[in-house]
């Protein structure tokens, strides 16, 4: 026997949060909400994963977006960060005798920072000092030794061979480098015409003599090649000497800070060895140059000399905490920017550009799972780094398949230590966990995000302190005790149930945000009540539009509901439709027909591929529930059609299984039912109705077009008893319900719902369901 159904009073159609029910006048009173509103199951299992230190224990944080998973993971792991060790710095040192292959380095944290600034400083007086240093009055002196020996040494041979040649009658020129001879007549050369006039034997003897001459100039110079090495290298080393000395004391300064760092101190020893040929190269000479090329100069030392800093930390900062809003795979593993063509061959350190990873290196890393795993080249590479806790910077693959040019530099890895926290949805974590071994491996502590927290004393006095953040932050005003009650009940709208809140922070802040607003149009101190309740009216207004057009085309007749009167097989259903962040209610006219046959239930929806599998098996589930209740001796020998009228899209959802039933029941027995009702609710084979989603929107849609067309007084909506306890309906929708006006009802059976829906009581009905099904069956079987 079924129960009467129940008519909900006002009372059960919402919850009132009253001013009354929160111990202060506004959050003037309260101080900041200094931890996290609920979510204790995440924040435990956070402190597990960055307690852990072996590998694996990274975090996948899930829940439904718009619970603040990002930002509170974020607030989460700062917190704790602070209490962390602040890891150390890294920096790639050239390697001067083979630059592509620089060498990695750890500093303590903010070391790596200094010894950068102080190589700059060191560059910069390089350049001051060179080649400054070589215009000392000693250098000069040496160096004149130097050529004064060799041109000594030349001029020596040269005067013997002058020598010989004076004997012989001829003199010896020199011009520069170049030496020649001439005979001599009456003490002074011969010129041409005189030469030309000699006996041809003087002439003979002539040329004979000076082919001894430039023998004996040959043999004096033998050793000419051997003095410019001597003065060369003599050269060399009192240029070397004179670098040395001069570079002493800027070696000195530059190492004196890093005595306790044994790879510093060994890299700036090959530096002062190299610091000759870099002299030679680049200082020896600035006469003449302008600006431009000085500092081409200076670009060209830090080129050679300055560190790579790929991260270099606060050592009061702890552990850093980051997050990637672009995770791909350059952002995350740094990249190599390629020398210019001018420059192909000078590869050096500071072409390396860190990624996040080297950044977030000690730390935690902090990764939107749907763009990371949407990277065809990122996710594999995080996860390969991960598993050999080794962090190399290497060329982007696309690039490398695309044809681009040959990497230049090959940096040694680094060892990483990071622990990354993926932020996702459930599904995706369960796609990830089935689907890709490695995520299991790598990615073993879920952090599961709670949507809803239980609304008590505690937890809204915790509300009102985070308002009064967040309004802190956002430079909005305090917020008064009947706004915190307003915003609370939009909370638990939010939440679908009348004893939790919504975790949508975010939501609820923009919320306050745009009753600010109102706030400083009334020109008020404090958000009132009624501020949050004309932002949501504002903001309901904003996204109405296909909703009011809805409404105008069932007002116009365009769209065929009825919301007086009776019909045999026809049932007001109510449907839910998403468009962007628009989501509201419609009513949808189910229909059926009956007719003797061995077809069953035909879904027509699903016949015409609108139908998707959860409403598909809705129309199964009433089919088998037809059968358990009506016919239990005889076949089902029935053919019946149900289609949801006017329906365009696709269908999915078991919510109107309940009206189907209805529907259905009504054609077969040819009993009308009422059109002021409208209904909404799952069912099981067995007759029992269960709760579906959207209940309040539904509810308020029905709503709408009753008080569009005008109460009568017997509108009403049939709900399933089970989201009794999701009902937070606006207070235009309960204030109709205290006026009798309009009518809530929760049914648990099918046929509490047939009672209503017809006004006959439920055994009627299936008296005369049965007798019509066994007809059919009986004609079945006259027919075979």
């Amino acid at each position: 026997m079924s129960r009467p159904p129940t008519a909900l009073p006002a009372a059960a159609l919402n919850t009132i949060i009253s001013s009354d029910d929160l111990p202060f006048v506004s959050t003037a009173e309260l101080e900041p909400l200094d931890h996290i509103l609920g979510q204790q199951r995440a924040q435990e299992a956070i402190d597990v994963g960055l307690a852990m230190r072996r590998p694996g224990y990274n975090l996948y944080v899930m829940g439904d977006p718009g619970t603040g998973r990002l930002s509170l993971v974020k607030r989460l792991l700062e917190r704790r960060a602070t209490r962390e060790p602040t890891p150390c710095d890294w920096l790639y040192l050239n390697r001067l005798d083979n630059p592509r292959e620089p060498v990695a380095v750890s500093l303590p944290a903010g070391m790596g920072r200094r010894f950068a600034a102080d190589v700059e400083t060191f560059v910069d007086s390089l350049l001051a000092t060179f080649p400054a240093a070589f215009d000392n009055p000693a250098y000069q002196r040496r160096r004149t030794a130097i050529d004064r020996e060799f041109s000594r040494r030349f001029d020596e041979a040269v005067e013997a061979v002058g020598r010989k040649a004076e004997q012989r009658g001829i003199l010896l020129f020199r011009d520069g480098d170049d030496i020649s001879f001439a005979p001599r007549g009456d003490g002074a050369p011969l010129d041409e015409a005189a030469f030309a006039a000699l006996p041809e034997a003087k002439k003979a003897e002539f040329h004979a003599q000076v082919r001894e001459l430039e023998d004996d100039l040959h043999e004096a110079l033998l050793e000419l090649p051997q003095w410019k090495r001597e003065a060369t290298e003599s050269l060399r080393a009192l240029n070397r000497e004179t670098i040395e000395q001069a570079a002493a004391p800027l070696l000195a300064r530059l190492s004196a800070p890093y005595a306790g760092c044994a790879a510093l101190i060994a890299h700036i020893n090959v530096l002062g060895k190299h610091l000759d040929r870099t002299v030679a190269e680049y200082l020896l000479d600035d006469r003449g140059q302008d600006p431009r090329e000085e500092a081409n100069r200076r670009n060209r030392l830090l080129d050679r000399y300055a560190p790579c800093v790929l991260v270099s930390h606060d050592p009061e900062g702890g552990s850093p905490v980051l997050f990637a809003p672009n995770p791909s795979y350059p952002n995350l593993f740094g990249r190599i920017e390629p020398p210019g063509e001018q420059d192909a061959s000078h590869a050096h350190a500071r072409l390396i550009f860190p990624g996040l990873l080297h950044q977030a290196n000690g730390g935690c890393l902090i990764v939107e799972a749907e763009q990371l795993v949407r990277d065809a080249e990122a996710w594999p590479a995080l996860k390969r780094a991960l598993k050999t806790g080794q962090l190399r910077i290497e060329p982007f693959p696309a690039d490398a398949t695309a044809g681009a040019r040959v990497q230049t530099l090959l940096p040694a890895p680094l060892p990483l230590e990071v622990k990354v926290a993926l932020v996702g949805t459930r599904d995706l974590y369960y796609l990830l966990e089935a689907a890709d071994p490695d995520f299991k491996e790598l990615f073993r502590l879920p952090v599961d995000f709670d949507d809803h927290f239980p609304l008590t004393p505690e937890s809204m006095l915790d509300f009102a302190r985070l308002i009064k953040s967040q309004a802190a932050q956002g430079g909005h005003a305090d917020v008064s005790a009947c706004g915190i009650a307003a915003l609370l009940e939009y909370g638990a709208r939010l939440a679908e149930h009348q004893s939790r809140l919504s975790a949508r922070v975010g939501d609820i802040c923009e919320v306050l945000a745009e009753a600010d607003l109102e706030r400083r149009r009334d020109a008020a101190t404090t958000v009132r009540a009624e501020h949050v309740r004309r932002a949501l009216a504002a903001r309901e207004r904003r996204l109405d539009r296909l909703n009011q057009e809805l409404l105008d085309d069932v007002m116009e007749g365009v769209l065929l509901i009825a919301t007086e009167g009776e019909k045999v097989g026809c049932v007001n259903g109510l449907t839910v439709l998403e468009a962007g962040e628009t989501c509201f209610a419609t009513p949808a006219r189910i229909t059926a027909t009956v007719s003797p046959g061995e077809r069953g239930v035909v879904d027509i929806e699903r016949e015409a591929e609108l139908g998707q599998a959860i409403h598909s098996k809705g129309v199964l589930i009433l089919s088998g529930c037809l059968a358990f209740r009506y016919a239990h001796d005889f076949p089902l020998a029935v053919s019946a059609h149900l289609a949801i009228e006017q329906s365009y899209g696709y269908i999915d959802g078991d919510s109107a299984s309940l009206g189907e039933f209805c529907a259905l029941v009504s054609a077969l027995t040819g009993i009308p039912i009422r059109q002021t009702l409208a209904v909404t609710g799952s069912m099981n084979q067995h007759g029992e109705v269960q709760a579906v989603g959207g209940v309040n929107e539904k509810i308020e849609g029905f709503f709408r077009l009753c008080r569009a067309r005008g109460f009568t007084g017997d509108q009403g909506v049939i709900i399933p008893a089970a989201n009794v306890r999701n009902l937070m309906l606006k207070a235009e929708v309960s204030d109709a319900v205290s006026e009798e006006r309009f009518t809530v009802y929760a049914v648990h059976t099918v046929d509490e719902a047939l009672e209503l829906m017809t006004g006959k009581a439920a055994r009627t009905v299936n008296r005369l369901a049965v007798s019509r099904l066994k007809a059919f069956a009986d004609y079945a079987e006259k027919k075979d």
